[in-house]
């Protein structure tokens, strides 16, 4: 179970899925083996009792009334098959439910002579729990579809002799050999050979992103032109899509506001309602014809159940959550769901999330007499011996690495050392003089870069700008975002110039600069104070405290950040920020069709009362009215897993890398 914020979470209320039949029962038949409609017993079932009942009509017709009450009976017992058992087990443990109310129909209805208003009851509830399990099993089988994105046999090469293997056989440390087009049976470290991977039916990224030796790849991923070597990190019961499926699974059981309204409607409205049939038979018993007024009595039990109100929520919940995790959007069940179609404002960190967190080399300016050429390779030849990450986007700008000698690095200020018996230094401004290039490096700084400069024996000869470039589609992105009415907001523990920069290049104009971790959480916490539903998206590492602050957290790159998973409510499981404003679209979709579905509930009930109690509609048609809604209930929720692209935005400009 994910190390939720205990403010989130629930309690309490796990029982009541079960309680209100809102999800198939645990002892029921195991959904995931439910591929076909007709493969559903409740199904199988209720077209048995459809049968005969049709068959005891058609010889009712006849003036064979032995046979049609025999046949009636039949269908009776074929239908009250899928709930009756179901009301006995609750009773046994003390608790009632909507199958509860039906079978007391079903039962009365039987007692007073009306067989055939009975078997239709049944016949009718038995399609529509049919339908209902049928319509979870398949949205939860599209989220367990991950988990048949890993191969069914693993290439793996031991004691220098390569077998196929189950996946399920592999362990830590194995060397797993993955030829071109084949699927990575599970999580590993790229260790030999160069390849792209496509990762659109995991994380959603539509462009190939290249590997190389270091990279993390992952389960599912199809490997393309190159055969490589993967090193084996973690076993097909615990890689990361595994670990997505377990995590969505469990975190079913959180419930959104509104799923937790109709709980709060329905769980009392049961015994609510057995009170008001009992009152209306007793009374109308005193005052009036007892048989009439029990048969009323129990058309308003049956037409005040609330069904529909039930499983409103729950499949609408299940079907988008399983379509935005094919899609590689990570929800956390209903309540993360309902918040994220709330949020009207975003918090946006800028590093790892605005931006890649690989800085790289922006400009670079020489004195005269000079090359960037030159500068860049001397510049490189100093790096080479360090460990910094601006040594790094130095040395992946140029080809030419000369040998430096005597190289050592000055803490906070740059590295020295020789070549050719010169004298070298490279570091920051005010360690080394810019001197004619002084307003090259003001402008730099000023476009949001670090620059550094290069001397050679106490001569400046150029100078390098290095920069955490934004996503190619992070300015796209927030103009959406903004399309759609939300307010963006950076947060990043940057300098205010260089945050000011990348904010206007993204088009953000709320910014929030040199922050720690606790200076994020609080300015989130302002957000919420202000009465703003705000979300935050961040790496899930330095942003946690904030993320876990915020009305929900959202995570980039849970493929390969278990913190990310942990923490966040959502979790993008690639890198494309092109999720982002589908992901919201996505959420604000599903939480109009729970209200519809919520508010439908409701005007039934309220219309089917007064008309039973009235007298106006019988125990068959009040169940007819219920049923037609259940099935129209249920078919607008699948409508929240249909096939809905997440992307709003177009492609990126290039691709991405795998590494995390």
């Amino acid at each position: 179970m994910s190390n939720l914020d205990p403010s989130k979470a629930r309690s309490g209320d796990e029982e009541l899925a079960e309680d209100l039949n809102a999800v198939p029962d645990d002892d029921e038949a195991d959904d995931e083996d439910v591929e076909h409609l007709w493969q559903v017993g409740e199904i199988q079932l209720g077209v048995l009792s459809g049968v005969l009942l049709l068959a005891a009509f058609v010889l009712g017709r006849a003036d064979l009334g032995g046979w049609e009450l025999g046949l009636s009976s039949a269908a009776l017992i074929a239908g009250g098959l899928t709930f009756v058992p179901k009301t006995l087990k609750k009773l046994f443990r003390g608790q009632i439910g909507i199958d509860t109310l039906m079978t007391i129909g079903a039962l009365g209805a039987t007692a007073l002579g009306q067989v055939e208003e009975a078997a239709t009851l049944a016949f009718l509830y038995s399609l529509s729990e049919g339908l209902e399990e049928y319509s979870v099993a398949k949205t939860r089988r599209g989220l367990r579809a991950l988990l048949d994105l890993v191969p069914r046999q693993a290439t793996v090469r031991r004691g220098g002799i390569e077998q196929v293997l189950d996946p399920a056989e592999l362990v830590v440390g194995d060397t797993m050999i993955v030829r071109p087009g084949e699927r990575l049976a599970t999580d590993g470290i790229l260790r030999a050979g160069r390849t792209t991977l496509d990762l659109s039916a995991i994380t959603g990224e539509s462009m190939p992103v290249e590997a190389d030796p270091g990279d993390e790849v992952f389960a599912g991923a199809i490997n393309g032109t190159g055969a490589v070597e993967v090193e084996v990190t973690a076993t097909a019961q615990d890689n990361s899509l595994a670990r997505i499926v377990h995590i969505v699974e469990a975190e079913h059981s959180r419930k959104g506001a509104t799923q937790r309204l109709a709980d709060t409607i329905a769980k009392p409205l049961v015994p609510g309602i057995l009170v008001a049939g009992l009152l209306t038979a007793v009374l109308g018993a005193v005052f009036g014809d007892a048989t009439l007024w029990l048969e009323r009595a129990l058309v308003v039990v049956v037409a005040a159940s609330p069904c529909a109100l039930a499983i409103s929520v729950p499949v609408t919940v299940v079907a988008a959550v399983g379509a935005a995790s094919k899609r590689g959007v990570l929800i956390k069940g209903g309540a993360a769901l309902e918040t994220l179609g709330k949020v009207r404002t975003i918090a946006l960190d800028k590093t790892g999330t605005l931006t890649r967190n690989a800085p790289v080399v922006v400009e670079t300016v020489t004195a005269a007499g000079h090359s960037r050429e030159e500068v860049l390779a001397l510049a490189a030849a100093l790096e080479s011996r360090s460990e910094h990450p601006l040594g790094r986007a130095i040395l992946a700008a140029t080809q030419t690495v000369p040998a430096a000698a005597d190289v050592e690095a000055v803490t906070g200020a740059g590295v020295i050392g020789t070549h050719d018996g010169k004298a070298l230094r490279l570091g920051r401004p005010g360690w080394v003089d810019p001197g004619a290039l002084a307003a090259d490096i003001t402008r730099m700084q000023q476009a949001g870069a670090t620059a550094v400069l290069l001397e050679v024996d106490g001569l400046v000869i150029g100078a390098i700008a290095v920069r955490d470039e934004l996503r190619p589609e992070a300015a796209e992105v927030v103009a959406e975002l903004h399309r759609q009415g939300y307010t963006v907001a950076m947060l990043t523990g940057d300098n205010s110039a260089t945050a000011h920069a990348l904010a206007a290049e993204a088009g953000i104009s709320e910014v929030h600069a040199d922050l720690r971790p606790e200076d994020k959480s609080l300015i989130v916490g302002q957000f919420r104070d202000a009465g703003r539903v705000t979300a935050m998206v961040g790496d899930g590492v330095n942003d946690a405290p904030a993320l876990a602050t915020a009305d929900l957290g959202v995570a980039m790159g849970a493929m390969g950040a278990d913190v990310a998973i942990e923490t966040a409510d959502v979790a993008l499981m690639g890198e494309d920020l092109r999720l982002l404003p589908g992901a919201f679209a996505h959420a604000r979709r599903t939480r109009r069709i729970i209200l519809q579905n919520v508010a439908v509930s409701l005007a039934l009930i309220a219309v089917l009362i007064p008309l039973a109690f009235l007298g106006v509609l019988g125990l068959a048609a009040v169940v007819l009215a219920h049923e037609l809604s259940e099935v129209l209930i249920i078919l607008n929720g699948v409508r929240a897993g249909r096939s809905t692209p997440l992307r709003t935005v177009g492609p990126a400009a290039v691709p991405v890398t795998a590494h995390h």
